[in-house]
This record gives structure tokens, sequence and C-alpha cells, in this order.
């Protein structure tokens, strides 16, 4: 029991982990295809360091969290 409940634990946090360590410019396409299927068009994703984020939307997180894909409505 005690393996199961690791193994559901495991399952549930590498994933999240997996997408941190993901390299950016792989990331923003995966995300550019989500957005590009539900029919939105005029934006712009933007790789940038944390401190540069300011008030765009955060719609992912990338290279250990060191850096921010922002989402801006054109």
């Amino acid at each position: 029991m005690k393996r199961l409940s690791l193994f559901i634990a495991l399952a549930l946090v590498l994933p999240s982990a997996w997408a941190q360590l993901k390299p950016c410019d792989e990331l923003k396409a995966e995300i550019a295809a989500k957005i590009d299927a539900n029919g939105v068009t005029n934006y712009t994703l933007e790789i940038v360091p944390n401190e540069q984020v300011g008030d765009r939307k955060v719609v992912g997180s990338c290279e250990g969290g060191t850096k921010k894909i922002v989402y801006v409505r054109n």
C-alpha cells in the first residue's frame, strides 16, 4: 500500500517538475499550439526573466523557474 501511495505521489509531482526543466522554446511552442487550437488570434508569447514579467499574464515557467512565458493580447 505504501508503494502505491508513493507511486501516485510521484505521478502527480513529476509532470510539473518536468515542465519546469523543459526548454523555453519547446514549452512556448506547446502553449502556442493550445492557444491556436482554441481559435485565438492576435496574441504574442514572450520568454522573459522573472523580474521582467510586470503585469503581463504568465502562462508558463521554464528553465528551472528562472524564466516565464507571458501572454499579451494584441
